[in-house]
């Protein structure tokens, strides 16, 4: 720590005594020096990048390629200024080298070495064979097993000395046993297995696919291609009849759409339709003869005044000949037996007449010649549909359904017309692109459904509605009569109630009359008479609400209407 302190002690003292200039410069140097080391730090902390194949790809489609591909994968892929594609380490390098490999993206001038290039530093020529055979092998096991597919490879490379004529040369082999991660496809994925068929190809000079075995851990043999034709083939039948399937399935949802849309979905409920179709593609080379038109038919006319003839003269040449003389048939050399025919010979030296006239007559015709590919075709279409008749209830004068004997609603059933059945077979035809001549079948029925149930359900529901309506309006009528007994009971239980309040009413009158008839009589014979407690109450009473009325006469009005509401 003290040789520390001192040397912040020597630097602070420079720092005193250097100038403004000074201090700046060394400022300078210091941040320049930081920045270097900023630069340094983050280069050697940057992960290393490795390359998917050695060698530049000058290519820039084939390069674009390749980049959209690995990026598809999720994987960012980088670019250097000469053309090599780089991604993050060696394990996904190694898996982004089988997949070029299996889809053909490796350039054609690449050198397919490079992907599998190791140095390595050898003594004789025996062990640098035997380091490099097992370099290969290695990586090649490393690129398999690099496959999402591949939990596990042995692979096996004999390539064989070289002889002195090609005729005894042996062929390179090669031999891999692969093991399938749990839920992959490559034993029944054919693409896969020629990818890993690619890989070895390009990893081994001289190896041919006849040469090259690949099998599973159960021994199976996946690469054997010519024993999957049968399979192709099986494959192949297996995606035309869903075509088709889907062909049919396509025709009847548009027809029966249409025919549910005009005689609803109840009336139309299934359609069957059967189309053949031909998946067999052709090649065919036809060539036509016909005539040639001299006056096209006139339009408008009812008959057809058009002029067509079989073919035109277009040239004509005569030649005559004429000889007059003694025939003379030569004979050859003498001494050698000519080759004149017997007939010739009779009329050698004979004297005649020869006339001859030949007339060339050059004709042109119309011919057209037609070379086609011939897809997928359909040979034959059949639709059938049956569409049922519409339904009705019979109903009497009060429009009510009419029930017959067996309890049941009596309903009519109206059958389609002939027309409507013409006009529908009609619709189907044009749907389905009718051709008489391929065979095509239309057929339009008017059969009856079976509507039991669909019946029974509606007679039920009939029924327990009227029930329903029936128990409503017994129990509205007892609610009513219940209501009428209520207000009569009430009725006359007020009126014997307002009768028994007029008596009560009476007797008390007649009794007050009574009384003051009685207080009367004793004042005017000068009578002391005694009025008891209750009684003298009850004056007080009465004189009090006597006074109430007088002074207050609409609260006692509204008291005297209260009462008699709630009487």
């Amino acid at each position: 720590m003290d040789w520390l302190r001192k040397m912040l002690a020597r630097i602070g003292g420079l720092w005193n005594k250097g100038s403004m200039r000074q201090r700046i410069i060394f400022i300078g140097i210091a941040g320049l020096a930081a920045a270097v080391l900023a630069v340094m730090v983050s280069v050697s902390s940057s992960p290393a990048m490795v390359p998917v194949i050695d060698a530049p790809i000058r290519d820039e489609a084939a390069r674009d390629r390749i980049v959209t591909r690995i990026n598809e994968e999720g994987i960012r892929a980088f670019v250097t200024a000469d053309g090599t594609v780089q991604v993050q380490d060696e394990k996904t390098a190694k898996r982004l080298r089988a997949i070029l490999i299996r889809e053909d993206l490796i350039p054609s001038g690449t050198d397919p070495w490079a992907i599998f290039d190791r140095e390595r530093w050898t003594i004789t020529d025996f062990e640098r064979n035997v380091n490099l055979r097992r370099a290969i092998t290695q990586m090649v096991v490393e690129h398999i097993q690099a496959l999402d597919d591949v939990d596990k490879a042995n692979v096996t490379i004999v390539v064989p000395e070289d002889r002195l004529f090609a005729s005894e040369q042996n062929p390179v082999t090669a031999s891999v046993i692969i093991t399938p991660k749990p839920g992959s496809d490559i034993v029944q994925n054919r693409k896969k297995v020629e990818g890993i068929q690619k890989l070895l190809k390009f990893a081994v000079e001289g190896l041919k696919d006849e040469n090259i075995t690949i099998a599973d851990q159960s021994g199976l043999v996946l690469n054997d291609f010519a024993g999957l034709a049968e399979f192709d083939r099986l494959n192949g039948i297996e995606r035309q009849t869903k075509m088709i399937r889907s062909l049919e399935t396509q025709y009847r949802a548009l027809i029966l759409q249409a025919l549910q849309k005009t005689y609803t979905e109840d009336r139309v409920r299934d359609l069957n339709i059967k189309i053949d179709m031909d998946m067999s593609q052709k090649s065919v080379a036809t060539e036509e003869f016909f005539g040639i038109t001299l006056k096209p038919r006139t339009p408008g006319l009812p008959y057809d005044d058009s002029q067509v003839v079989e073919s035109i003269t277009r040239s004509e040449a005569t030649s005559s000949t004429e000889w007059e003389g003694t025939g003379f048939n030569p004979e050859g050399p003498a001494g050698v037996e000519g080759q004149t025919p017997p007939a010739y010979k009779d009329m050698s030296n004979l004297y005649g007449k020869v006339t001859q006239e030949t007339l060339k007559t050059n004709k042109e015709i119309n011919n057209r010649k037609t070379q086609e590919d011939k897809s997928p075709t359909i040979d034959r279409v059949t639709v059938s549909v049956n569409i049922d008749g519409t339904w009705k209830w019979k109903r009497d004068e009060k429009k009510n359904p009419v029930i017959g004997p067996d309890g049941a609603i009596e309903r009519e059933y109206t059958p389609m017309t002939p027309e409507d059945l013409r006009a529908t077979q009609a619709l189907i035809q044009n749907a389905i692109g009718y051709s008489a001549a391929r065979g095509d079948g239309v057929t339009v029925q008017n059969i009856q459904f079976d509507r039991t149930k669909q019946f029974n359900d509606e007679d039920a529901a009939y029924f327990r509605q009227k029930q329903i309506q029936t128990t409503v309006m017994v129990f509205l009528f007892g609610l009513a009569v219940l209501l009428v007994a209520f207000i009569l009971f009430r009725t006359i239980s007020r009126e014997i109630e307002r009768r028994r309040r007029l008596e009560a009413e009476e007797r008390a009158r007649r009794e007050e009359a009574l009384r003051q008839q009685a207080l009367m009589q004793a004042e005017e014979e000068g009578m002391d008479v005694s009025i008891s407690v209750e009684e003298r109450t009850r004056m007080e009473l009465l004189e009090s609400v006597a006074n109430m009325a007088k002074e207050h006469p609409e609260d006692v009005a509204q008291l005297i209407r209260t009462w008699l509401l709630e009487e």
